[in-house]
């Protein structure tokens, strides 16, 4: 989908409901938007937001990973004067997130004390691909389990609980990002979401997803 961040989502810019939801939140002390484009920064800032920079265009490539990105952001706000102990990286493509779930992991990293690095928001994984249920298979053909153990746990009831990134929020301590150079460090926290209400926006089905559930809220 082009230029999703800025398209129509049962009448507001996607990006909006970040804006919303991190505006909302009550433990940020500062919100910015990092984009190279100006449409996206105009539509950033009449969301409340405060766009203190254009990024530069070798960190706007399809491929520029996430790192460098909020690293040059951190970077550039430090040069001018701001310092945070930790950074809350929120990508738009998730609508439905929650200002309390931003709070709350914010204080599970706060509670976690020297101990944790990183809070992450996280959904559980069904049943059938936990990874004491999950083959990965050679060149052969031969399939061996993810765990590497030499046979698969019999029954459902007895499958330790796993659990997958969900994406909404990432709540890293600033030397892990800046010094570690890494967005999740060694020590990661987990703030568990409802599947329910949850939806990362990768595709039209998921568009379509997110208009099903923002509808639903309203009604």
């Amino acid at each position: 989908m082009s230029r999703k961040n800025i398209r129509l989502l049962c009448g507001k810019p996607l990006l909006q409901y970040t804006a919303e939801a991190a505006l909302a939140a009550r433990r940020l002390s500062h919100v910015i938007l990092s984009t190279e484009d100006d449409e996206i920064a105009e539509v950033g800032r009449q969301s409340g937001l405060d766009v203190p920079f254009l990024r530069p265009a070798e960190l706007a490539q399809d491929d520029t990973p996430t790192l460098p990105v909020v690293q040059h952001a951190v970077g550039w706000m430090e040069t001018h004067g701001e310092h945070f102990d930790a950074i809350c990286l929120l990508q738009p493509t998730n609508p439905l997130r929650r200002p309390q779930d931003i709070d709350a992991c914010i204080e599970r990293l706060e509670q976690g004390g020297a101990d944790a690095d990183t809070v992450v928001t996280i959904l559980p994984v069904p049943a059938e691909y936990n990874p004491h249920w999950v083959y990965f298979r050679s060149e052969k053909g031969l399939l061996r389990l993810s765990t590497g153990e030499d046979h698969p746990i019999p029954r459902r009831q007895s499958l330790p609980p796993a659990f997958h990134r969900e994406g909404s929020v990432y709540v890293t301590r600033r030397e892990v990002v800046m010094e570690q150079h890494n967005l999740y460090g060694s020590s990661v926290v987990g703030h568990l979401l409802d599947p329910e209400r949850c939806v990362n926006i990768d595709s039209l089905e998921d568009w379509e997803r997110a208009e099903r559930l923002l509808r639903a809220k309203v009604n």
